[in-house]
């Protein structure tokens, strides 16, 4: 008779809400989920959302996890993904509880890799790719704080980052995201958009891609006008030129430039983004792993970017341990294209980490450790608690210091 092998159970899930310091590069806080099985394995997962403040997302792990993970096997992410997302009976994206899923299913990743002895992109098919290229944002610095009015200050600060290795750098300097999208850019986003890639472009030469950002603030009118003014400059892309949940537009505009139209990290679940493809809105795809359905949503959108041509560029604005995620699936991509990082990951990025991921001359190395291959150090989370100051929604407030709300 066979012996019947013991299954992996989930006994624990918390939540640690760590206060990012100033400059706050990649958000004022992080949202990790920490997930334990009965074999004493945890798994670590990064929850990507503003919705609601952080300790109101801790909230709602607390009320899934009770209903839905604790007991259940970390192997089987696919059913316990599927069994969140279908509670209430909507079974269709959200942007909070199918982030709050994201997290939970990446821990389960990493528990999985840490039970087998295998990296998650060992797990996912293997590496194709050993070494990753990044791009960081053109953050504002002390010496150099008007990155997004002066060119002067962009182009010095672009040359600064090629000097540090990035061969890609993104900027948005069309104004900042509002609560009124579908609008026009203004004579002056226009003209400042122009002299700031103009200047960018001029600093860094042969040396970087440029990457055009907004917030997806404009009408598909408004944004053709605003790529004319940017085109000569050849960015590799225009990110996220009109509002997320309406392709058909997004598609007039990739149609009316040279431009490659990039877009996908407010977007959540495989249907998503299959309306990217539906739509040819978009050429590179942009998924937050912490909000798309977390690792194994990812790859089938990786698989269908592939399908229809498109490439893939994981978005980053968070902490490390998505970061982790990140790499681990990008391996895997055939039609990887570039990743999101926060600078060269050091600082408190590095500092979260007891192994920080190897970052040089602007590729990342893959972790071959099981797993994610990093481990989040959580005395340096204990002593950073985050403390809400009632700014947590604005995301990108340190590069745009006053949005429309």
């Amino acid at each position: 008779m066979c012996e019947k092998l013991d299954l992996v159970k989930i006994t624990d899930v918390s939540t640690i809400v760590i206060g990012n310091p100033p400059p706050h590069h990649g958000g004022k806080y992080f949202i990790v989920v920490k997930v334990t099985t009965d074999s004493g394995v945890v798994g670590w997962g990064e929850i990507y959302t503003a919705s609601v403040g952080p300790f109101m997302v801790a909230g709602l792990v607390a009320d899934i996890a009770d209903r839905w993970v604790i007991g259940h096997d970390p192997f089987r992410s696919e059913l316990l993904v599927r069994r969140i997302m279908s509670s209430g009976y909507s079974l269709r994206p959200d942007p909070t509880i199918g982030a709050v899923a994201s997290g939970i299913e990446i821990a389960c990743w990493d528990i999985v890799g840490k039970e087998t002895g295998r990296s998650v992109a060992d797990l996912l098919g293997g590496r194709v790719h050993e070494h990753l290229r990044t791009y960081t944002y053109l953050y504002p610095t002390d010496d150099l704080p008007n990155v997004y009015t002066d060119p002067a200050d962009a182009a010095e600060r672009a040359a600064q980052e090629v000097q540090l290795g990035f061969s890609a750098l993104k900027f948005d300097p069309a104004g900042p995201y509002t609560a009124f999208d579908g609008h026009q850019p203004s004579l002056d986003d226009i003209s400042r958009s122009a002299a700031i890639t103009r200047a960018i472009h001029k600093a860094v030469a042969g040396c970087a891609d440029l990457l055009f950002g907004t917030h997806g603030q404009f009408t598909a009118s408004g944004a053709i006008r605003l790529a004319k003014a940017i085109e000569e400059y050849d960015p590799l892309w225009f990110e996220e030129p009109t509002v997320a949940d309406q392709p058909a537009e997004m598609a007039r505009i990739a149609a009316a430039t040279s431009i490659p139209v990039a877009a996908g990290e407010r977007l959540n679940g495989l249907s998503e983004f299959a309306a990217l493809a539906r739509h040819a809105a978009a050429s590179i795809w942009q998924p937050n792993l912490g909000r798309c359905g977390g690792i194994g949503a990812a790859r089938k959108i990786g698989a269908l970017a592939e399908a229809f041509g498109c490439q893939i560029a994981p978005h980053l604005y968070s902490g490390p341990i998505l970061g982790a995620a990140n790499v681990q699936l990008a391996a895997t991509l055939p039609n990887f294209l570039v990743l999101e990082w926060i600078r060269d990951g050091s600082g408190f990025h590095a500092d979260l980490l007891e192994r920080p991921i190897r970052w040089i001359d602007g590729y990342v190395t893959v972790p071959t450790e099981p797993g994610l291959g990093v481990e989040l150090d959580e005395t340096v989370a204990a002593l950073h608690p985050y403390a809400d100051d009632g700014n947590w929604n604005d995301l990108h407030l340190q590069m745009h210091p006053d949005p429309i709300r």
